[in-house]
């Protein structure tokens, strides 16, 4: 989608070009058809570097997120068809208060290392992740454990403890967690990967683990070369049900989702999981059946920056709402992306529905284009501060620019005014994440969420929630945080999700975050693989991939 040519695609590129495009982009992509030495039985897929190093508590991004699902098995392991949460390392979750429990560890399960999974892995890498002076962006995972407020002090100061007082280990394979208050769901959130334990080498070592990673999951890491590529090698001695079918996977890093695609055509690569959207149109003829498109656990949403005070205020929660009431999400995703996106009505996803805590319609009229009703909104708020306003992006993942020009064409065919609204690009992901840790964004940027576990909490809590690790837009609001306390310590998930729907109704009054679409996963895979499929976050289930 580009400005000034509304919903139109890029012309597809022939084959020839395509060549030409993969040459040139070799310097890039550490290219090569064909099975040889190292690379025999590996898979080779695109990714982007992640902005931070791999620390557990300290990723909350989706390509760190996939390294750490292959690297690392915690207590609980969301089923890649259902989403459930099932015992990995937990061999038994228990609770008679729903706020004391205590976990047992299976026997006999080891880091890569050779040195033994036991309680402790797990009570020192929590202790580590919610320490406040260890900057970990996670650490809000560990708020309701009790003593949390004195390793992290809401304050920001210094802590007045070095270990949270809810975490007791009682043997090698027993801890206890004492939580500030009843949380029914919170042996379902384990899966998460700020859960996960970690090995003495961590913390006897840290710059040379950041280095080289160690876990306890199916794959090792072999190299990490920055800007180019990881080597995961599958780990023979990993014991879970999930041990990897194949040699290994080789995450090689681009910039241009568009040439990561052409890659793919040319046999220099084995999977992309972003289809760019200039392809979409193409991709059934490209690939058959070697295209898969399911729902997901990912919602796109528009932030804004509630640190900035023209975007702030009661009246520009008018402005906000107006902007959403613009935006004709129904013609971009068809136009744009073709069927693999769904128009938001909410701030969840549908994948949720089969455990309830889907509801459809909570945003209302909020989500409904309506062009006078924008218009008026606008005005009444004061319109966009200074009479522009721009969508900041990262360039380098997702198609993205595509989309926000489309979003910023309906703005201003709505507004009546060709430069009401502009994108604003990004050069990197990494640089991207870290102008949103700095508020430094000066209008609504592009703030898609991919869900840690699937449960409605997870869709709410983290992005909303005053302080929450991943509230980019620092929206702040007591009410939401009081529905969102009342909705954790009902011990029925009947009432905990109606709990959350009405702190949903409050995003719909104050618009912090415009929801645009429901996203799928969308992938493709060359000839050399079968067995290919995505799991409900969207990432390819990298172990069960055959290579040959």
């Amino acid at each position: 989608m580009r400005r000034g040519a509304p919903y139109s695609l890029r012309a597809r590129p022939s084959l020839r070009a395509v060549v030409l495009i993969v040459t040139a982009a070799a310097t890039a992509t550490a290219c090569g058809g064909g099975d040889s030495g190292d690379d025999a039985g590996v898979v080779r897929s695109s990714w982007g570097d992640p902005p931070n190093p791999l620390e557990p508590a300290n990723t909350n991004d989706v390509q760190g997120g996939k390294v750490l699902d292959m690297i690392f098995r915690g207590l609980k392991r969301y089923d890649p068809r259902t989403g459930e949460a099932k015992n990995a390392l937990a061999e038994r979750i228990e609770s008679s208060d729903q706020r004391n429990y205590t976990i047992t560890l299976k026997k006999g399960r080891r880091f890569a290392n050779g040195e033994k999974v036991t309680a402790a892995s797990f009570v020192n890498a929590w202790n580590y992740g919610a320490r406040i002076d260890h900057k970990q962006r996670n650490a809000y995972f560990f708020e309701y454990i009790e003593g949390y407020d004195k390793v992290h002090p809401a304050s920001g100061g210094a802590p007045t403890a070095k270990a949270l007082s809810g975490l007791r280990v009682r043997n090698d394979r027993t801890f206890t967690v004492r939580l500030t208050q009843k949380f029914s769901t919170w042996p379902k959130t384990l899966g998460y990967n700020a859960y996960v334990p970690l090995p003495r080498a961590f913390f006897e070592d840290h710059a040379a683990w950041l280095r080289k990673p160690i876990g306890n999951g199916p794959y090792q890491v072999r190299s990490y070369a920055k800007g180019s590529v990881m080597k995961l090698r599958a780990w023979d001695g990993y014991p879970g049900p999930d041990k990897a079918r194949n040699k290994g996977v080789d995450l090689r890093v681009y910039t241009d989702s568009n040439t990561a695609y052409t890659d793919l055509q040319a046999g220099n690569l084995d999977l992309v999981d972003d289809v760019p959207a200039q392809q979409l149109k193409f991709v059934r003829s490209d690939l058959g059946n070697r295209y898969i498109n399911q729902p997901a656990g990912i919602i796109q949403t528009l932030t804004f920056p509630m640190y900035d005070r023209t975007w702030s205020g009661p009246a520009k929660a008018k402005v906000r709402r107006g902007i959403s009431m613009a935006i004709n999400r129904a013609q971009i995703t068809e136009r744009i992306f073709q069927g693999t996106r769904t128009p938001a009505t909410d701030w969840t996803s549908p994948v949720l529905r089969s455990q309830g805590g889907y509801q459809p319609g909570l945003c209302g009229d909020s989500c409904r284009y309506d062009p006078v009703r924008a218009r008026k909104l606008i005005k009444a708020g004061g319109g966009l501060p200074g009479g522009r306003m721009t969508i900041t992006y990262n360039a380098d993942t997702g198609s993205h620019k595509d989309w926000v020009d489309a979003v910023c064409n309906s703005v201003n065919t709505v507004l009546r005014n060709d430069r009401a609204c502009v994108g604003k690009p990004v050069g990197t992901f990494a640089d991207y994440r870290n102008k949103m840790a700095g508020k430094k964004m000066t209008g609504p940027f592009r703030a898609g969420w991919q869900m840690d576990y699937p449960l409605i909490q997870n869709f709410l809590q983290p992005l909303y929630y005053t302080g929450a690790s991943s509230n980019d837009g620092h929206f702040s609001d007591t009410g939401f945080d009081r529905l969102v306390n009342q909705a954790n310590a009902t011990s029925a998930d009947g009432r905990a999700i109606a709990g959350f729907r009405d702190a949903e109704k409050i995003l719909a009054e104050q618009m912090p975050a415009i929801p645009l679409w429901y996203q799928n996963g969308s992938a493709g895979y060359s000839q050399r693989l079968s067995e290919v499929a995505l799991n409900q976050f969207s990432v390819p289930v990298y172990s069960q991939i055959r290579v040959g």
